[in-house]
C-alpha cells in the first residue's frame, strides 16, 4: 500500500475507535435512541448531493434494519455503564459471527486458521462474561452483545453492493434509517422528550454528534471504501484491528476507564482471535470482514 493509504487508513481506525468515546460522551444528554436517530439524520444529508445506490429494496431494507439495531443497541449498552472500550472489543467481536453465519446460512466454511481464531476469540468473550454484574446489568451485556450480531448480517448482505460507492450507500442508508429510527424514538421518549433532549444539547455534545455522524459514518465508511477499491480485502481488513485498542485506550484516558486483569485479559484474547481469522488464509468464497 501507498504511504498515503497506510496514513489513511490509520485515520480510519482512529476515527473509529474515538467515536466509541464520542458515544459515550452523547449518552450523557441524549439517550440512546435519540442519539442514534440525530447521528443518522446528520449521516443522510449528503443524500440532497448524491444520486440513489443502484440496490433491490430488500437488500436496502434488509441493511437499514440491521445498522438500526447494531447502533441503537451498541449505544444503550454505553448508556448502561457498558465501557466504552469494553465496547469497542465486543462490536469487532462481529468478524467472529460473519463467518460463522456464512457458513451456517451460505454454506462457506472457515479454513482452519479461522477455525483457530473463532475458538481463540470465544474464549476471550467466555472471560469477559464472567465478569458482568459487577459494574453493568447482564441484561446491558446481552443487549450490547447483539450488536456484533447485526453488524455481521449487515456484512453479508453488503456482499450484494460491492459495486455500490460506499459514501453514496450509507448516506442513503441512513436516509432510509430514520422511519424506524423516529419510531423508537417517539416510543422510547415521546415528542416531547425528544424536543428537550435536541433543544438543550450542549456545545460538547453536538461536537460529539457531529464527529459520530459525519465523522465515523460519513468520512469514515467513505475512506474505508475507497482503500477496499484499491486494495485487497487482506490488505485493508487488518488496520480494523487498531480500532478496539484505540477505542480502550481513548477511554481509559478520557474516563479513567479500569478493566481488571480478567476482563482485560478477554479483550486482549478476543482481538488476538479476530487478528487469527482475518489474517489466516481465507477460502475463495468466504466474505469480507471489515
Amino acid at each position: 500500500m501507498k504511504l498515503t493509504d497506510i496514513a489513511l487508513a490509520l485515520v480510519v481506525a482512529l476515527i473509529w475507535g474515538l467515536g466509541f468515546v464520542f458515544t459515550r460522551r452523547a449518552v450523557a444528554e441524549l439517550s440512546p435512541a435519540v442519539l442514534t436517530l440525530v447521528r443518522f439524520a446528520v449521516a443522510a444529508l449528503p443524500c440532497i448531493l448524491l444520486p440513489r445506490p443502484k440496490l433491490a429494496w430488500p437488500i436496502w431494507i434488509g441493511i437499514s434494519l440491521l445498522l438500526v439495531w447494531q447502533y441503537l443497541t451498541q449505544t444503550y449498552g454505553m448508556a448502561q455503564g457498558v465501557p466504552a472500550g469494553l465496547t469497542a472489543v465486543i462490536v469487532q467481536s462481529q468478524a467472529l459471527f460473519t463467518i460463522g453465519f456464512a457458513a451456517l446460512l451460505l454454506r462457506e466454511f472457515p479454513t482452519r486458521g479461522q477455525l483457530a481464531g473463532i475458538v481463540v476469540a470465544s474464549c476471550g468473550l467466555l472471560l469477559i462474561c464472567f465478569t458482568v454484574g459487577y459494574d453493568f446489568s447482564v441484561l446491558a451485556f446481552v443487549v450490547t452483545m447483539t450488536a456484533p450480531l447485526s453488524f455481521a448480517l449487515s456484512n453479508l448482505l453488503l456482499r450484494q453492493a460491492r459495486e455500490v460507492p460506499m459514501l453514496d450507500l450509507f448516506a442513503w442508508v441512513s436516509l432510509a434509517s430514520l422511519p424506524p429510527l423516529g419510531a423508537a424514538a417517539l416510543v422510547a421518549d415521546g415528542p416531547a422528550a425528544i424536543w428537550q433532549q435536541v433543544g438543550h444539547l450542549s456545545p460538547g455534545g453536538i461536537g460529539c454528534v457531529l464527529a459520530l455522524s459525519l465523522g465515523s459514518t460519513t468520512l469514515g465508511y467513505w475512506i474505508w471504501g475507497r482503500l477496499l477499491h484499491a486494495y485487497s480485502a487482506a490488505q485493508v481488513v487488518p488496520f480494523a484491528l487498531l480500532v478496539p485498542f484505540i477505542g480502550a485506550g481513548a477511554s481509559a484516558i478520557v474516563f479513567g476507564e479500569q478493566f481488571g486483569t480478567q476482563r482485560l485479559a478477554g479483550m486482549v484474547i478476543v482481538v488476538g482471535g479476530i487478528a487469527i481469522m482475518l489474517l489466516a488464509g481465507r477460502s475463495k468464497a468466504l466474505p469480507e470482514v471489515a
